[in-house]
């Protein structure tokens, strides 16, 4: 919703004076930007954070397309979602999200072709990881206009460096990979962080634990 309708050029220019010097309270082209509202959401991975993104973009009437290395029929009907290639994805989606782990298959799976694919009004968000995405072909995307713009959470250097040419365009927005940065889901992470520990302390397998094939060479515990 922010790059859509240009929240922060819309606050930087109130900020600067912009809006004053103008002298007009308000105009009908003035920062002109997308509504969300029944647009085409593309997901590029529907797991645990795509499949929460697209229930939150149910309510604001979204059609929502998806693309995986597999089908998810539950979730197709639960969601409304239609599962489509990725090419067919990029083309008709207005937003794109990604969702996806860093892979070899997924690094720089968003490049020059996949960007070109996309609307001209079209507007793609990475809170997945910095290198799916081919960082100098997104900064000629936005340069020369083949999308309208991105936001993004990730990068493939972080922290971002001083001078990256990201910094000199107003129409993607930079957040330091604080995607999880609230109270409540930190408090969330500590406590399951928590929760694993005593777990293995008892000699159970940790409930989050991501390679369980592990307990099979040592089992939970400290003793």
């Amino acid at each position: 919703m922010a790059i859509s309708r240009r929240i922060l050029e819309s606050d930087e220019y109130v900020r600067r004076g912009e809006w004053y010097r103008s002298g007009t309270g308000w105009h009908p082209m003035m920062m002109l930007g997308y509504d969300v509202h029944g647009k085409t959401l593309g997901i590029i991975g529907l797991g645990r954070i795509g499949s929460a993104v697209a229930r939150r973009a149910k309510g604001f009437n979204m059609k929502i397309l998806y693309y995986g290395r597999r089908r998810k029929l539950e979730l197709e009907k639960e969601l409304g979602a239609k599962y489509v290639p990725l090419d067919t994805l990029l083309r008709e989606a207005d937003i794109v999200s990604l969702h996806v782990p860093l892979t070899k298959e997924t690094y720089h799976m968003i490049g020059e072709k996949e960007l070109r694919l996309m609307k001209k009004t079209a507007f793609l968000i990475n809170t997945a990881r910095g290198a799916v995405v081919d960082t100098n072909a997104l900064v000629k995307a936005l340069k020369e206009g083949w999308i309208a713009g991105a936001a993004l959470d990730v990068h493939e250097q972080e922290p971002l460096p001083p001078n990256h040419p990201l910094y000199e365009l107003k129409n993607v927005i930079l957040t330091p990979h604080t995607g999880s940065a609230s109270w409540e889901t930190r408090i969330k992470m500590a406590n399951i962080v928590a929760e694993n520990l005593i777990a293995f302390a008892k000699g159970e397998i940790p409930p989050t634990l991501v390679n369980r094939e592990v307990v099979k060479v040592r089992k939970p515990g400290f003793t």
